[in-house]
């Protein structure tokens, strides 16, 4: 795994200020990609089993972890968090919003368990042929973190067809734009959890973003997702 306070966070900042969302190559290892495919089917690492066609969310199957997380997981929540909340900050600052987010992982998920948001939102998620994810948005409770992130453990064209990551961004009195992006094993993308702030004439105004993924045309597609608020249930 690539240090993470090695990475260019004052481009990745860019691109979060800018676009709402920011690619970062090659994190995890192809080794520490399989190893967290091969956790999948072990269930000892997990809470609760998803399967989306009930709910409506899609065509899948996707996985909560249980706490204690597993220490590479662990290690990227709290180590990207603290990049990410002055990030959080600013956006919270120019949209007058008032919320305020520690520089530390472990006083913010406290900020969650006073709100009994106590279950962890860490999850991977598995996509067979057919499969895909409806645009939405990852809330859990009063209490959220308006960044999340993806990283991609299955190879685009190899592992899998099809299966784009999507991102919609609402502007208000405007028609919606989707960006379509398909990273590579080991990449992380870091995206808004619901909202971004704009700069218009008049000052920031906010623009809302929602999520999902294309359908899978052959294959097999893993993901692992990083919430940073926790759930109520």
């Amino acid at each position: 795994m690539k240090e993470i306070d090695t990475l260019d966070w004052q481009h990745i900042t860019e691109d979060l200020h800018n676009k709402g969302y920011g690619l970062i190559d090659q994190v995890l290892s192809k080794d520490e990609c399989d190893q967290l495919i091969t956790s999948y089917n072990e269930p000892v690492h997990y809470r609760k089993t998803i399967v989306m066609e009930r709910y409506r969310f899609g065509l899948g199957e996707y996985k909560y972890f249980q706490y204690p997380l597993p220490a590479v997981i662990q290690h990227l929540r709290e180590s990207i968090y603290s990049k990410l909340a002055p990030v959080a900050n600013k956006w919270m600052q120019v949209l007058n919003i008032n919320q305020h987010y520690p520089a530390v992982f472990r006083d913010f998920q406290t900020q969650c368990h006073k709100k009994q948001q106590t279950k962890p939102t860490v999850l991977i998620l598995k996509y067979g042929e057919g499969g895909h994810n409806t645009l939405h948005q990852d809330l859990y409770g009063d209490i959220f973190f308006p960044i999340q992130l993806v990283i991609f453990l299955s190879e685009p064209g190899k592992d899998y067809q099809g299966g784009e990551f999507v991102l919609t961004q609402q502007t208000p009195r405007a028609q919606s734009k989707a960006i379509v992006l398909k990273p590579k094993k080991g990449d992380i993308l870091l995206f808004t959890t619901n909202f971004k702030p704009v700069k218009g004439t008049k000052g920031y105004y906010r623009v809302n973003m929602k999520h999902g993924v294309s359908e899978v045309q052959s294959g097999s597609r893993y993901t692992l997702g990083i919430i940073f608020h926790d759930a109520l249930s």
